[in-house]
């Protein structure tokens, strides 16, 4: 059965492992000593396999890295950057596209500007689609990347304190992130930019389909005595019989607390995840006022002595340049992941390693779209 990864979802928690496992294999076994996040050099692993990257949008360290972590497991690479030179141009759907590239390709990366629209090209496809990002959706390989950058930063994934700063409500990559953080047990802290918080439709999942919940700082401050400069902190109950005790917040939000927050949860920051204003995914950005800016200055708040500072990139003036030598700076190491993680994932559902996926795959939480239905995940 050919398998995709449009979403986060599409993979279940071991599978993520065994991903990350197989990504520290290519590490090991391609970096240099001096060098240790950074692959080097070609293996024969996929040397019968093409793949093609069909990119509606701009990118630079998506496309890169998905070809570049092709061509080092010694397959091939079809590459279309710009749809002015496909047929697209000319009215061609994606379903039609899918259909012909399939003939040329053994995978298929995609991206596009519309939600939805790889979905739509993974139904037509019999060889496995890769959604590089479909709109202000998701972006699940890169949700893979910053799960990884965390695992090999802090050594484990529960339990961290993860702030998300920035533009939260159209961000793709923050999308995906807090279901990611959600299913492997982190606590999830939202600083947006006034007027960009998380959308309704990702909060509403959170709840409903990882039972996340959200605890207002007064209740944080009411339970544990301690200011904390957010409006809310996402928890996850830690045993399914736990989940009883998310019911009714209101009611039982000190049991959650003792739950899920010991006394000294929240004195650090593990993470500080930073995104920038998505200008394209707005009709009209002349309105808005200052964006937040992370620097060094931001940082000398105690929660933040040992924080990673990670951002999916291209930074724009969201983040201080005076951090790049900033020991706690991590991001340009997080670009660099994106080739052994992504060598990984290609391996995977080209069936290189097929042990990998070789369990049932995930069921799915709810109907998505398909051929014969008018569904919406979200």
């Amino acid at each position: 059965m050919v398998r995709h990864l449009i979403t986060i979802d599409d993979l279940t928690e071991p599978e993520i492992i065994s991903i990350f496992k197989l990504a520290d294999e290519f590490l090991d076994s391609m970096s240099r000593p001096d060098c240790t996040h950074r692959v080097r050099g070609r293996k024969n692993l996929a040397n019968e396999f093409i793949l093609a990257t069909l990119f509606y949008e701009a990118s630079t360290r998506t496309r890169f890295s998905f070809e570049s972590a092709m061509y080092r497991l010694g397959g091939q690479v079809l590459s279309s950057a710009d749809p002015k030179t496909t047929s697209a141009a000319k009215g061609e759907t994606i379903a039609d596209t899918v259909r012909v590239l399939e003939n040329y390709a053994d995978v298929i990366v995609m991206r596009h500007p519309y939600e939805g629209a790889v979905r739509v090209a993974a139904d037509y496809a019999d060889v496995p689609v890769i959604n590089a990002g479909d709109g202000g959706h998701e972006h699940p390989t890169q949700t893979l990347c910053d799960l990884y950058t965390l695992q090999r930063e802090k050594g484990t994934l529960k339990d961290l304190n993860v702030l998300l700063w920035g533009d939260l409500r159209n961000g793709r990559t923050v999308h995906s992130l807090v279901y990611g953080l959600a299913r492997f047990g982190a606590r999830i802290i939202p600083m947006p930019a006034e007027g960009f918080g998380l959308p309704d439709h990702v909060t509403r999942r959170l709840l409903r389909d990882y039972d996340c919940v959200p605890l207002a700082n007064d209740e944080v401050v009411r339970a544990r005595g301690e200011k904390f400069p957010v409006d809310a902190v996402y928890v996850t109950p830690e045993k399914p019989h736990q989940r009883s005790l998310f019911s009714d917040v209101d009611e039982k939000g000190s049991e959650v607390l003792k739950v899920r927050l010991p006394a000294n949860a929240l004195t650090k920051i593990d993470a500080c995840y930073v995104t920038r204003l998505q200008r394209e995914r707005m009709t009209d950005s002349t309105g808005v006022e200052a964006y937040p800016v992370v620097d060094t200055a931001f940082l000398k708040d105690r929660r933040f002595r040992s924080s990673s500072v990670m951002h999916p990139l291209p930074r724009v003036e969201e983040l201080g340049y005076d951090l790049d030598t900033d020991e706690r700076a991590v991001y340009f190491k997080q670009a660099s992941y994106g080739v052994p993680v992504r060598m990984a994932l290609i391996a995977a559902l080209l069936q290189i390693r097929p042990e990998i996926l070789a369990g049932k795959p995930p069921a799915k939480r709810h109907r998505p779209y398909t051929r014969g239905t008018l569904g919406c995940e979200n």
